[in-house]
């Protein structure tokens, strides 16, 4: 039997309407935390990186909730990501957020960001919702996004 190479490609499909512009509240939320090196915001390392969490989370015999991974652009030099998992995870930096999160999709280019963001921001500001700490899910990888010819980038906030 032969394996097609589009078979070996990694990420679910993403259901954008059990995201998009919903409320979210968590309370104890569990992630995992790594850092990601990027230049220019644009990722280096960000597949080693997720490889040596997926170690850790199958180690531990816990899983990757709704395959979430929010990342924190820190810098134009680091990302930091938080991989949503089921439990606590051993030799790792585990996180709990708690709070209201604020979610919508877009869907097309990376160089929309800056447009994407600024809807973002104006849409918040309709709802009445104060930002007080933004983060990017890339919902599937660029083969992924390829495969399935959607590219959804959630914009999740705790808002107040």
């Amino acid at each position: 039997m032969t394996i097609e190479k589009e078979e070996l490609i990694c990420c679910p499909q993403f259901e954008p309407e059990e995201w998009d512009n919903r409320l979210f509240e968590w309370k104890d939320k569990r992630f995992i935390k790594a850092k990601v090196s990027t230049i220019f915001n644009m990722p280096v390392n960000f597949g080693q990186v997720i490889k040596r969490l997926d170690e850790k989370v199958s180690a531990a015999n816990a899983a990757v909730q709704e395959w979430l991974c929010l990342s924190d652009h820190t810098s134009k030099w680091n990302m930091d990501i938080y991989l949503a998992v089921d439990k606590e995870i051993p030799d790792a930096e585990n996180v709990l957020l708690s709070g209201n999160y604020y979610c919508k999709i877009y869907e097309g280019q990376f160089n929309d960001t800056g447009d994407w963001c600024a809807d973002y921001d104006e849409t918040l500001k309709n709802k009445g919702f104060k930002m007080k700490k933004m983060y990017m899910w890339y919902t599937t990888c660029p083969k992924c996004a390829k495969k399935y010819g959607k590219n959804y980038v959630a914009i999740i906030s705790e808002v107040e």
